[in-house]
């Protein structure tokens, strides 16, 4: 299934996540929310296989301060972006597996401070 969602687009979401996360990196400020969008690309890259669970700290005050940040920056389009995504591949049958991790990738989209990415 990996390899699927990688050839039919996949690779051009982690690659998006990717400049983006060069690009916030420039910036001192920027570095951890490009540190997050790695994250996000590595998930985008191979998501099969994969889940999204809260780290031990994640209701600290700095990650929801990061997380309220990231929403208002653009974690809300990215979100939305997914979501829609998701809901169109969840419209055929074959497209179910795909729209699902869509919605996966929506859900670390919105908050991904204080988020774990764990091989199951």
């Amino acid at each position: 299934m990996n390899l699927l969602w990688l050839l039919l687009g996949g690779i051009f979401t982690a690659v998006e996540y990717l400049i983006s996360s060069l690009l916030m990196m420039i910036t001192i400020i920027g570095i951890p929310f490009g540190i997050q969008t790695l994250k996000l690309a590595g998930l985008a890259l191979w998501p099969f296989g994969k889940e999204v669970r809260s780290g031990q700290r994640s209701g600290g005050c700095l990650y929801v301060l990061m997380n309220i940040l990231w929403i208002f920056l653009g974690g809300i389009w990215i979100c939305l972006s997914h979501l829609v995504f998701g809901a169109i591949l969840c419209i055929t049958i074959i497209g179910i597996p795909f729209g699902l991790q869509h919605f996966k990738l929506a859900a670390l989209a919105l908050s991904p401070f204080g988020k774990d990415i764990v091989t199951v």
